[in-house]
């Protein structure tokens, strides 16, 4: 598969089947997580394969109750809107339902954690939230999903677990000093999986040289993706 095929149709994937999943297809999508370049080639991170059903059923449980407050809250937002605007969301909500209902079903499940005191953080000390640590430990979350959908195995990302990440960090075993960062349920999926995503694209998402100058040459040069964006199902 081309990379660019990969990219386009990464789209979460949240029913799975049940099948196993041989090791070495785990261990060529994890190798492509540790490929992701990260501050000071110091990869700051490492990624728990929840296979036993005991530990997927404590993520499960942890998981499930978060994912229902929130999707409650965005149901609740849709109402009174248009249908063609709320049946997307709606189906959307409806895949998260089925995810959260069978999360300890799932064959494997990807905990991605990180030590910030590994991370060159250099916006540490600005006014407003950090976000480079991020950028040492997204991109293998990333390729780990690029490679999910190069073995046809199914995947999405979520933070939910990030709300009880004590209970998540007990039941890992993971350090007090680490953190957190992405579940990434994957398995091989029920009916087609990934497929074609539709998101704003560089004439919406993209400047040249100033922050409010339109890249406006991308439409000239055919761009995809800058059709109205429609809720994709990640």
């Amino acid at each position: 598969m081309q990379l660019y095929d990969a990219m386009s149709t990464l789209r979460a994937v949240r029913r799975l089947r049940t099948d196993p999943i041989p090791d070495d297809v785990v261990d060529r999508v994890l190798q492509a997580a540790c490929w992701a370049p990260t501050g000071g080639n110091t990869q700051p991170w490492k990624v728990i394969v929840a296979t036993d059903p005991d530990v997927k059923a404590g993520l499960q449980a942890i998981y499930r109750p978060e994912w229902q407050r929130y999707a409650a809250q965005v149901l609740a937002s849709l109402d009174g809107l248009p249908d063609d605007h709320a049946a997307p969301r709606r189906r959307v909500v409806r895949a998260g339902d089925h995810l959260a209902n069978h999360l300890d079903e799932a064959p494997a499940v990807l905990v991605f954690c990180a030590n910030p005191a590994a991370m060159a953080i250099t916006d540490a000390n600005l006014d407003r939230i950090s976000m480079v640590g991020g950028g040492s430990v997204y991109p293998a979350v990333q390729n780990a999903m690029l490679a999910c959908v190069a073995e046809g195995l199914g995947c999405t990302l979520t933070t939910l677990h990030c709300l009880r990440e004590p209970e998540v960090k007990a039941l890992l075993d993971i350090p007090d000093s680490w953190a957190t960062v992405a579940l990434v349920p994957i398995g091989y999926p029920v009916g087609r999986g990934h497929g074609p995503i539709t998101r704003k694209g560089p004439r919406v998402m993209a400047a040249r040289d100033s922050f409010e100058v339109p890249w406006s040459d991308a439409s000239s040069r055919g761009a995809k993706g800058d059709a109205p964006p429609v809720v994709s199902e990640r």
